[in-house]
């Protein structure tokens, strides 16, 4: 299975950033990719303002795009993320979602993901409040694609929190896509050790398409250096050069079966030796 990560650096024009994406996927198309992801933010990036102007409904101009899209390529088509408006779970009018929908080769949408981490983050050069403008999600989602491979979702700051992969994991995932805007100052430290680390711990290959250079005012510059992963951690294909582009990599996705057998994790789990701490943070561990 061939699958591609477009890296885009996205405007808050959201036609000037549907059509550049449009040629990076039918690049992927043409190369044989049937798989295509599109980054976090993909179709429109800015300030607060930005997202909640330019916020649209499930069956919005983004999705309608990519449904046409992928349809005419007659590929699956992972439209990264959009600002979608509609009801929130906590009612909030000023709030919308941060959302990913999968689509398959014949334009339906087969899964929505809506963004369960919300980059609250105060760290020098990279500070920033999600939530004040996105409203959480609440369900992780895996989607089965043709053939076999089961896609779980995820976005960017997910990728922080092991837990959300494991659960993927088990519910039947064998790749996982994070599409990404990680920050500049956050990305050269962390992007590569967490992407191999969620691969490894679960046993999946991990495709992680991301924004790259200086978005729009009210948004951190990013990191970009998008990356396929595979489930022994080695990196198949990755994007070094700070501009737009394409990777590519062929899945062997009999791997998955090979590396979860000779290292069993999920099969060596023992839940009910576990201990997850309750509401008021407090852990239940036995000394």
């Amino acid at each position: 299975m061939r699958v591609a990560a477009v890296q885009t650096t996205a405007t808050d024009d959201r036609n000037q950033n549907l059509e550049a994406a449009a040629q990076l996927v039918a690049r992927a198309a043409d190369d044989g990719a049937t798989l295509v992801a599109l980054p976090e933010y993909f179709s429109v990036a800015g300030s607060p303002a930005v997202l909640r102007r330019d916020a649209e409904p499930l069956e919005g101009p983004t999705t309608t795009w990519a449904r046409e899209l992928a349809s005419r390529l007659g590929i699956w088509l992972l439209a990264g993320t959009f600002p979608e408006s509609g009801e929130t779970s906590d009612d909030d009018a000023t709030r919308v979602h941060n959302t990913s929908c999968l689509v398959d080769p014949h334009g339906t949408i087969a899964a929505t993901y809506r963004k369960i981490h919300l980059f609250d983050v105060s760290v020098e050069g990279a500070e920033f409040r999600e939530s004040d403008t996105i409203a959480p999600g609440d369900s992780p989602v895996v989607a089965p694609l043709a053939d076999g491979p089961r896609l779980g979702l995820s976005i960017c700051y997910d990728l922080r929190f092991p837990e959300l992969y494991r659960t993927l994991a088990l519910g039947g995932a064998t790749v996982v896509a994070v599409p990404s805007a990680f920050t500049a100052v956050t990305g050269p430290p962390h992007w590569e050790l967490l992407l191999r680390a969620r691969a490894v711990e679960d046993g999946v290959f991990v495709l992680a398409p991301g924004q790259v250079g200086r978005l729009p005012a009210g948004m951190p510059a990013c990191h970009g250096h998008s990356m396929i992963v595979d489930p022994w951690g080695t990196v198949l294909a990755e994007r070094f050069e700070p501009t737009p582009g394409v990777v590519l990599a062929d899945l062997d996705l009999h791997e998955v079966q090979r590396v979860r057998r000779e290292l069993p994790v999920l099969a060596n789990r023992r839940p009910d030796a576990y201990r997850w701490p309750n509401d008021n943070g407090e852990c239940r561990i036995d000394h």
